[in-house]
């Protein structure tokens, strides 16, 4: 499978389902570079349509929704358009569904290349205000979207995230096989996802070795995912600290081997500094593995009671939480079990039964 990340699962996983179980209606899916057929799901009632531009920049987003797709709109008589990406046509009087899992970018303007900022913040909002119904995936950002556009609070569904099926207990023989390849045998802390400033891993890092300090415990740390930026803030902290032999960079993990490292770590350290939901802590529920996670945005809403909560801002206090799951077992052990009740709120079939539903909604939904 090629490699996807949270927008592309999220979108996978719910189409998926929806040409298996409305095999009544034809489904027509629209790319913008050539398609691995796997995403077709050997399903009949699907055609597949790859349309010039890629659209990789803001000029090509805006030539891809406004030329592109109202054409193929219009050739497929199609009666319904679902965006997954938080992005629509205006050029189109086809009824629309808009996913929009986050606006981080009006939170961390920073953090995006200004081309992109000056296409968000112009086309966004009039995205929100003309799509017929939005999809978000969680009360935070639902939240988010109605204080920052003028969106009517009941024009937003909110869809919850899900977790693959691959991702589920180990064994105890299989956890020591997956550390004695990646943790030299050691228990380790985990981090998964992008390497970018949103991310906060340099207060991970910063925390980690406090941790190192006062514990003298022999966890590792170890991060999954790749560098989003060319910031080496994180290696050079990495490389600086007293304990850069307990940390491991594993850059991007496939998707048949995550799994089996996040339901091998003692615990997942997810400390954003922003979220829209955060799939990685219902992933590591699934795997019976505890989290720490920040204590903003939507990750109180997602870990709920099942997680230790942490000023994401304050290296003292992420390190008081991996201390506390340390030296405290029990601790430990009931957050697992309250995660085995949390996680029970995330499924992908919930996901796609819940956009199926603002879908049908979409249809009788008018725009003025």
């Amino acid at each position: 499978m090629p490699q996807l990340e949270g927008i592309g699962w999220f979108t996978h996983e719910v189409v998926k389902r929806w040409v298996e179980w409305h095999p009544e209606h034809e489904f027509v899916f629209i790319f913008d570079r050539p398609y691995d057929k796997k995403f077709l799901f050997d399903a009949k009632n699907v055609t597949a349509v790859s349309t010039f531009p890629p659209a990789r920049h803001p000029v090509l987003f805006y030539l891809w929704y406004e030329w592109s797709i109202p054409r193929i709109l219009k050739k497929y008589k199609a009666d319904v358009f679902v965006s997954p990406d938080g992005f629509l046509s205006l050029n189109t009087k086809i009824p629309t569904l808009m996913v929009l899992h986050d606006i981080a970018w009006r939170h961390f303007d920073k953090h995006v290349y200004w081309s992109a900022m000056k296409f968000y913040n112009y086309y966004v909002p009039k995205y929100a205000d003309f799509a017929n119904r939005i999809a978000t995936v969680s009360e935070f950002s639902k939240k988010d979207i109605v204080n920052q556009f003028a969106v009517e609070s009941d024009k937003i569904d909110v869809v919850y995230n899900g977790s693959l099926a691959k991702y589920m207990p180990l064994s105890d023989q299989e956890k020591l096989r997956i550390k004695a390849e990646y943790s030299d045998g050691q228990d380790y802390f985990l981090y998964v996802g992008s390497i970018n400033p949103r991310k906060n891993v340099p207060n991970l890092l910063l925390a980690f070795e406090e941790f190192k300090k006062k514990s003298n415990a022999p966890l590792k740390l170890l991060l999954a995912g790749r560098a989003m930026r060319d910031d080496e803030q994180e290696g050079e902290i990495r490389n600086a600290s007293a304990f850069k032999e307990d940390i491991v960079l594993l850059g991007y993990v496939d998707n048949d081997l995550l799994p089996k490292i996040v339901a091998s770590a003692f615990a997942l350290t997810y400390v954003s500094l922003f979220e829209g939901f955060g799939i990685p802590l219902v992933e590591a529920m699934y795997c019976d593995v505890p989290c720490i996670t920040s204590n903003c945005s939507s990750m109180p809403e997602v870990a709920g009671d099942a997680g230790l909560l942490a000023d994401p801002q304050s290296v003292d206090d992420i390190c008081s939480k991996m201390m506390t799951m340390y030296s405290e077992p029990e601790q430990r052990t009931l957050l697992i079990e309250k995660g085995k009740v949390q996680r029970q709120k995330f499924s992908w079939d919930l996901t796609a039964s819940k956009m199926w539903n603002a879908l049908e909604k979409t249809l009788t939904t008018k725009i003025d």
